[in-house]
């Protein structure tokens, strides 16, 4: 069974000989480690992979010795993951398609290791979608009025089915700070540009009036500030004069969906942390 442990913690000397030493002691096998120092921060992060044999895997006495042994002596903030159980990956949707077709085409194939539990949706306009795939779909109406009531509703479904982290797939509403709170670094939006330029309904247009040269598209985790979570994939393609403003919209959906499914997927194979607001990746 492969195991992956995540750690930051202030940077200071013997950390991964300890690590490692510890993983050999409890009959762990390292096939994969990485780390990074923020010399700035003075913050030590490491990625860690290690495939245990059953008959010496104690996971839960491997958990307990490893925080009495090294976190609580190096004060790190750590976590531990198997590749037992897949994830439940929630998907919020509204009108917009083309994100939703390549996250269920890319689950559909096995490229996504997540379960999907449901996509939600403001709108009824792409049930069909999640009835291709045999995936409920469930229509929470969202304005103003009944924000409330629909963010409950949000909440119970997401508890409800277990949900790990969701993906904004286009969702063309704020998400609560009750459900960032719920759920946090663990909410995935795609932006439409190349942050931070762009903002607003109309992107790309704002885009072909200026004249740009290059667009792009942004995943990023949800924070209470709109579009400034910390980012997880950016991608970018040229544009000339030549194209006009549906070429500007076609080839930025395709980064739209490019980049969102490879944040997705950094998700997935927990290489991403979270640190200030930014991210460490993982290679």
């Amino acid at each position: 069974m492969k195991t992956t442990i995540l750690v930051h913690c202030p940077d200071q000397s013997g950390i991964i000989s300890t690590v490692t030493g510890f993983i050999h002691k409890n009959h762990g096998n390292i096939v994969y480690l990485d780390q990074h120092v923020d010399k700035h921060a003075d913050v030590f992060f490491m990625r860690i992979v290690i495939e245990f044999a059953n008959e010496f895997l104690d996971l839960q006495n491997f958990k307990t010795l490893f925080q009495e042994e090294l976190a609580t002596h190096y004060k790190m903030k750590w976590s531990l993951h198997t590749d037992e159980q897949l994830p439940k990956m929630a998907i919020f949707v509204s009108k917009y398609n083309h994100c939703l077709y390549d996250l269920l085409s890319r689950y559909r194939s096995g490229e996504l290791a997540v379960e999907i539990p449901f996509i939600l949706s403001n709108h009824n306009d792409l049930k069909h979608i999640a009835e291709q795939f045999n995936i409920p779909y469930y229509h929470i109406p969202f304005n103003k009025n009944i924000r409330a009531e629909a963010e409950q509703q949000q909440l119970d479904l997401l508890q409800e089915h277990n949900v790990d982290f969701i993906v904004l797939a286009r969702y063309m509403q704020i998400v609560s700070e009750k459900l960032i709170s719920k759920f946090p670094n663990k909410i995935i939006n795609i932006h439409h540009s190349f942050l931070p330029a762009f903002a607003g309904a109309k992107p790309y247009h704002a885009a072909f009036k200026r004249g740009v040269k290059i667009i792009g598209a942004t995943s990023h985790y949800v924070t209470e500030e709109l579009d400034a979570g910390p980012i997880i994939e950016q991608d970018v393609t040229t544009v000339t004069h030549s194209h006009s403003i549906e070429d500007f919209i076609t080839k930025g959906r395709d980064l739209e969906k490019i980049v969102l499914s490879r944040g997705v997927k950094l998700h997935i194979a927990r290489k991403t942390m979270v640190y200030n607001n930014k991210t460490i990746i993982f290679s």
